[in-house]
């Protein structure tokens, strides 16, 4: 253990109390929150919320007391889940600040005393010990052994050598052995040190990437924005036909009140307050359904995004990988053993297990020696090979000139001792004097075990009988034992996840902090496209952006890239007009998280900082479930397009029922505000629960995503759909206008043409489950949703047919048997046309 000389006094209370007042906390400020009234106002100013509070002051209005008040509730539900998202959204950098701002030990007026990381200062002398975070970036002044790790904020996984500052090198970014400096937030993984503070909170390079975290801005999803459009557009034209309608029915039929009632009647049918609605409920259902496939949906607006990425940039380490170091492979000198395929851990491969062992600590932090003593528990336990009753008596730590360290240990009741010792396998070369002709024949076996992205380490052996112990290593006659081989192992179902974006359109891009060899290797242990076209960080950093939104078309693989960079490439994605969807679970990947369309955090060993910044987590961290995510938010934004469609189809023909009898001429009115409030009832839940509750399309993760500039629901879409409503409204019509030329009455002409548009509802609502299934096997398809909706919906229209009270509130007339056979074969007939389609276009299309 290292012991604090007498040289470090550091700095007394006072001169700390008075930096602490000068320099402030050593922690990074939070982001101004918002309060409740301005995220009120951001949600009130929305067209599609102002539309709803309109609606629902209609309903008021009209005296519909229950259906107004549901909807100006859900203003109110929408601003508090609007209010969560935006509190959730803020603790991204209070997450970093807690992650910044460990304890601390420091040395004050020549005592060590253990402090709050925030209260640290700089140039105060700082005691690190293995397991302790860095709490402030500081210069290494005396050390022994000392390993940090970086993967926060480098994601290498491989902790990095520290050394004892020279008084010559100046700072310098993180990453890479034998610099002298570490940096906050960072792991002391093994050794001690002593240093002194140059840098706290927003000056630390943790610090750098919580301001790059900060500047970067949030927007919104294209739905939202399209959605937004459509219905002011919709809005504007709602309004001005119900002014020419009121003014119309007012000059011809003389009756001011009547007008003002069709022109509500009309606004009320043409006004689409189911859009907000339907997205609000999609977006929260959705939500929870993706919770049940392990991911977690922080930002529901992103799930509908998700369905349309175009380019996956994944992080390596934690990600892809399990950033757990697992020994693969062993070599003795003369053969291999491939570890996790060996069923009996051969005993001719024992001591370079049982000597690495003995090089290594007895509760490591360090990975790879973790790993090693792993393999010990599993196949060395109870053995000869397990020395827990052997003494450690000198460490030779790693060192700049020599990569190696040794542990000497003595046996009860003699003088001997043994050395053990591991470290590159060069150095153990060079101690155990090897000829040329050995280390030529061990150097085939590096180039294997590394050809195959493995970590190599060498593992010699010495004995000596002298108390005495030699200054340096080289002193001691070591005998080479062998080599070990440590993977970083590649999750689970990771390349099959890689394979199915590939088919789904999806291109996975990996970001990693790693040596281009091991990137490599990983791109092709996963399957990437091009694994051997790489941009390194140093050649990113010398890039224009146009240089970068050029070669990123053709590029896969980024390798030994800081976090700045990696925000560098989301953006230049994102120029290039693809949909970007990065994972992550570092700190480092925070600012992409954020900046990117959607951001994945991993939820297990992610840190809060990622967690906080993404929009999705993965609570299992399997790569894998992002398949399941992307399937999951396509069959939302498919199942969208359908509720969507449905409301188009079903408006123009209450619309149109609602405006031409009075256009005709003297024709009485099909409908009044009551009818529409009805259909209401049947529409409200037919698109929010019925459409969402659909299964997915079978060729859902066959197709690519939806193209960039094509709008979620365009002119064409809405022609087709608002085609099946004419139709509809065709056929109504004619049961109207043949109704009245057969001299039936006016309640019993509106009985008639009403009973026909709602049978023609629910066939448009079967129909439109699916665009590729013809309409009986989507009948045979389950959804319990459809028997509620569909059968309550039969059930009180054939109270309102037979009930007096009902049949005069809504001024029908009791229908003969004949006359609801004829509405219901009327009804049925306006889905043929669509149902022919589907077979001759769709089908044809599915089979290809």
């Amino acid at each position: 253990m290292l012991k604090v000389s007498d040289k470090y006094k550091g700095l007394t209370a006072n001169q700390a109390k008075e930096k602490l007042r000068a320099e402030g906390l050593n922690n990074l400020p939070s982001s101004k929150p918002k309060n409740f009234f301005s995220i009120a106002f951001g949600v009130v100013k929305e067209p599609m919320f102002i539309l709803l509070v309109a609606c629902g002051s209609l309903y008021l209005i009209l005296g519909n007391i229950q259906e107004g008040l549901m909807l100006m509730g859900f203003v109110f539900v929408i601003m508090g889940i609007e209010f969560y998202q935006e509190k959730k959204t803020e603790k991204a950098l209070d997450a970093l600040k807690d992650m910044a701002s460990p304890r601390a030990i420091v040395i004050r007026d020549g005592v060590e005393v253990r402090i709050a990381g925030v209260e640290v200062v700089t140039d105060d002398i700082i005691v690190l010990q293995e397991g302790d975070r860095v709490p402030a970036d500081a210069t290494i002044l005396q050390s022994s052994s000392l390993l940090a790790d970086e993967s926060l904020l480098t994601g290498e996984p491989v902790p990095v050598r520290k050394i004892d500052w020279d008084e010559v090198e100046k700072v310098t970014q993180p990453g890479g052995d034998d610099l002298p400096f570490v940096y906050s937030g960072t792991m002391i993984v093994q050794g001690n040190g002593i240093a002194r503070v140059t840098s706290i909170g927003v000056n630390t390079e943790i610090g750098k990437i919580g301001k790059a975290l900060e500047s970067v801005k949030e927007e919104p999803t294209r739905l939202n924005r399209e959605m937004g459009s459509l219905v002011k557009k919709i809005t504007i034209i709602a309004a001005i036909l119900c002014v020419i309608l009121i003014i119309g029915y007012t000059l011809t039929r003389g009756n001011l009140v009547n007008g003002f009632l069709a022109g509500l009647t009309l606004a009320m049918a043409m006004l689409p307050e189911e859009f907000p609605v339907i997205l609000t409920i999609f977006m929260a259902v959705g939500a929870w359904r993706m919770s049940k496939k392990k991911v977690l949906t922080r930002k529901p607006s992103a799930i509908e995004t998700l369905g349309s990425a175009t380019v996956l940039c994944t992080d390596k380490t934690g990600t892809l990988t399990e950033n757990r170091m697992t020994v693969t492979k062993l070599y003795n000198g003369k053969d291999f053993l491939t570890v996790e395929k060996a069923k009996d851990f051969n005993s001719e491969f024992h001591e370079i297990i049982e000597y690495g062992i003995l090089s290594s600590q007895i509760n490591p932090f360090d990975p790879m020696e973790r790993a090693i003593t792993s393999i010990g528990d599993l196949y060395l336990k109870g053995t000869e090979h397990i020395h827990k009753s052997w003494e450690m008596v000198k460490e030779y730590p790693l060192s700049k000139e020599l990569l190696a360290m040794s542990r000497v240990f003595s046996f009860k009741e003699t003088k001997d001792r043994v050395i053990a010792t591991k470290g590159a396998p060069e150095a153990i070369f060079d101690l155990c004097h090897l000829d040329a002709e050995n280390k030529k024949r061990l150097s085939l076996a590096i180039e294997e075990l590394a050809s195959e992205g493995l970590r190599v380490l060498g593992v010699a052996k010495a004995k000596i009988d002298s108390k005495t112990l030699p200054e340096i290593q080289h002193d001691f006659t070591f005998d080479f034992i062998g080599l070990i081989g440590l993977s970083d192992p590649i999750r689970k179902n990771v390349r099959h996840a890689v394979n199915e974006c590939s088919k789904a359109g999806i291109r996975v891009i990996m970001i990693t902090g790693d040596y281009p060899i091991t990137a490599k290797h990983i791109a092709q242990e996963i399957g990437l496209e091009n694994p051997d076209n790489i941009i390194t960080g140093q050649e990113l950093q010398a890039m224009t952006e146009k240089e970068l939104c050029k070669r990123i078309k053709e590029t896969n693989v980024f390798a030994r890239v800081v976090p700045e960079q990696k925000l560098k490439i989301v953006n230049a994605l994102k120029k290039n007009d693809e949909i970007v969807a990065m994972t992550g679970d570092g700190v480092n990947d925070a600012p992409a998280l954020k900046s990117a369309h959607i951001g994945i955090a991993m939820g297990e060993k992610g840190t809060d900082v990622a967690r906080e910044a993404s929009s999705l987590v993965l609570m299992d961290d399997n790569f894998a479930s992002i398949v399941c995510a992307i399937k999951m938010g396509r069959r939302i934004f498919d199942n969208l397009q359908k509720a969507f469609g449905y409301i188009f189809a079903i408006h123009v023909p209450i619309a149109g029922l609602s405006l031409i009898p009075i256009l005709l001429g003297d024709f009485p009115l099909i409908l009044w505000p009551v009818h529409i409030v009805f259909l209401e009832l049947i529409i409200d839940p037919a698109c929010s629960i019925i459409f969402e509750a659909e299964k997915e399309e079978k060729n859902i993760m066959s197709r690519p995503p939806k193209r960039i500039g094509e709008p979620f629901f365009g002119g064409k879409k809405i022609w087709f759909t608002c085609l099946q409503g004419v139709g509809i409204l065709i056929i109504t019509l004619t049961v109207y206008l043949v109704g009245l030329h057969f001299g039936y009455s006016e309640k019993e002409v509106r009985a008639m043409a009403f009973t026909t548009l709602i049978v023609s509802n629910i066939a448009v609502i079967l129909t439109n489950r699916s665009w590729t299934d013809n309409i009986f096997r989507i009948i045979a398809t389950p959804n319990k949703a459809v028997l509620w909706v569909v059968g309550g919906a039969i059930f009180f229209m054939a109270l309102i047919l037979n009930i007096q009270f009902f049949l005069d509130l809504f001024q029908f007339q009791k229908l003969t048997m004949i006359n609801i056979a004829i509405c219901i074969c009327a009804g049925l007939s306006t889905i043929v046309w669509f149902e022919i389609y589907k077979f001759f276009k769709l089908k044809r299309h599915v089979s290809l």
